[in-house]
């Protein structure tokens, strides 16, 4: 390939790569507009569970409540958009896969959505509401009046569930790198005690700064890292399984005579 036929592929490929960013920007956006649509019925719901509703919330600027509202949609467009994003992502790297590959990273797409739902389920109704329980018990165990404005609140929620969410979705990462043979899990189980610290940084940063939200974050998060190494291992059998077929066929046909 000549230098200009290499610079017209490299072109190419980052004309299709901002093709596709248009894309999931424009499937964003839309999800904006139903999570606002939506923002209502749903704030109606957060507080009306359990844990909010003996609160009392305020608003504390005059942004606040626009801004719950933002947040709410935002949750919505990325729910709405992270499986686009991901068949988007498919769609960008399949021209380098063989068909078996092709095929097996589709049928990935639509777990990205259940993974990404089964995460916020585990924040909301798991994690959320024992750090919210702890948080409050130690305020009053001091004798503070709980004054939460509507920021506050959404924010603490927020801060644990989406990113929760979004690493629910790592043990598909794994089994999609595992299938494109990136990583196996002789790998994955080396790298253990880095991956480890990395998952403990990680649940530190995103919790409120307290023991007990670190702990019941970081739990699921390395079970959810050795189910990976399990999902890893389950894959790269089923590779070395099809890989020995395919050299037994192979010398059988090399066997045969013309």
């Amino acid at each position: 390939m000549s230098d200009k036929q290499e610079e017209m592929s490299i072109v190419e490929h980052l004309g299709e790569l901002r093709r596709r960013i248009i894309y999931i920007l424009a499937v964003l956006l839309l999800g904006l507009v139903i999570g606002l649509v939506c923002a209502n019925p749903i704030y109606q719901y957060l507080v009306s569970v359990d844990s909010a509703k003996d609160f009392q919330l305020h608003a504390f600027a005059f942004w606040d409540g626009i801004g719950m509202y933002m947040k709410i949609a935002m949750v919505v467009a990325l729910v709405l958009t992270i499986p686009f994003t991901a068949y988007q992502l498919w769609a960008f790297v399949s021209p380098g896969l063989r068909e078996i590959e092709r095929k097996a990273a589709l049928r990935y797409v639509p777990y990205v959505f259940i993974l990404f739902l089964a995460g916020i389920a585990f924040g909301y109704y798991v994690v959320f509401p024992m750090a919210l329980g702890f948080t409050t018990t130690i305020t009053k165990n001091m004798g503070l009046t709980e004054t939460y404005g509507i920021s506050q609140y959404f924010n603490f929620m927020f801060t644990l569930v989406v990113p929760i969410a979004l690493l629910f979705e790592l043990p598909l990462i794994v089994m999609f790198l595992t299938k494109l043979r990136i990583l196996n899990p002789r790998r994955l189980r080396k790298m253990r005690k880095v991956s480890y610290f990395a998952l403990v940084f990680i649940a530190v940063v995103i919790t409120p700064p307290d023991l007990i939200s670190d702990f019941l974050v970081t739990i699921p998060l390395l079970l959810l890292y050795e189910f990976s190494v399990y999902l890893s291992s389950v894959v790269y059998r089923k590779q070395l399984a099809a890989d020995e077929a395919i050299e037994a066929r192979y010398k059988q046909e090399e066997g045969d005579p013309e």
